[in-house]
């Protein structure tokens, strides 16, 4: 019995010491999984997909993680989500092709985009044609097939669906003021993760990092990830401190009545 008194009281100094450890490693454990999730709410907006204009990236029903950032702060490759009111009052998401000063041209030798000159390898694109023509709203033409050449403003940004032949995007509207291009400023956010019905990074196309300005950089999702988690092991490790040491010393406590 007196083993046991001295494990629960401390008297040993190793129960009082690890009572005190397990209260520390529960505390900042709960800091970081709440911190973590603060965090990314401030940082993260959730946005659900609504068709299938950027598939294969994504499919329509898919829900994507967004990170808040400013349209200056968009490169070439990133899929964003914006606001255009000559395209709909309600946000849309697609890829940013050109920005400001690039000329973005439709079709290289071999059918491919160009950007300044520069074909693009597009592996996430799906530029297969449909059987039958897409039926496009009065007054805009069809994008699929349909060569352009466009000098991007400064300060815009040019955008299309990875679903080449099923997106309305900025080809759908070369006949207006910027060429179809939108301002940065329309941009709210640029989708970093798909987080269901799958768990997966976004990648930065590789084909973009030679141009100039390259490509953005990822957000902090994998490191608020990380936190989450860790807050997570340290709470369950510090919450499971104490029926261990119980569970021990019942052990030793039978281990003596035994032997006497």
């Amino acid at each position: 019995m007196g083993g046991t008194q001295a494990i629960r009281t401390g008297k040993d100094g190793r129960g009082g010491l690890g009572n005190v450890l397990s209260g520390i490693a529960v505390a900042i454990g709960f800091a970081l999984f709440l911190g973590g999730f603060a965090w990314g709410a401030v940082v993260y907006r959730p946005y659900m997909v609504p068709t299938d204009s950027m598939m294969p990236t994504v499919r329509p029903g898919d829900r994507v993680l967004a990170q808040r950032i400013d349209g200056a702060d968009v490169h070439r490759g990133d899929v964003v989500i914006f606001t255009d009111s000559q395209w709909s009052d309600s946000p849309m998401v697609k890829r940013v092709v050109g920005i400001g000063g690039d000329v973005v041209k439709c079709c290289g030798a071999v059918g491919e985009l160009t950007v300044n000159g520069t074909p693009l390898d597009e592996p996430y694109a799906d530029t297969t044609k449909p059987e039958t023509g897409l039926a496009m709203p009065p007054g805009q033409t069809a994008p699929t097939g349909t060569p352009f050449e466009v000098a991007v403003p400064e300060g815009n940004l040019f955008l299309l669906g990875d679903r080449r032949s099923a997106s309305l995007d900025s080809r759908a509207h070369l006949q207006e003021a910027g060429q179809g291009s939108v301002p940065r400023s329309a941009v709210s956010a640029r989708v970093d993760a798909l987080a269901w019905p799958s768990v997966t990074m976004l990648e930065r196309p590789a084909t973009y990092a030679a141009l100039p300005g390259g490509i953005s950089r990822p957000g902090p999702l994998r490191l608020q990830v990380v936190t989450v988690l860790a807050g997570a092991v340290l709470v369950a490790l510090g919450a499971a401190y104490g029926p261990v040491v119980r569970v021990l010393a019942r052990g030793r406590q039978r281990e003596r009545a035994g032997v006497r």
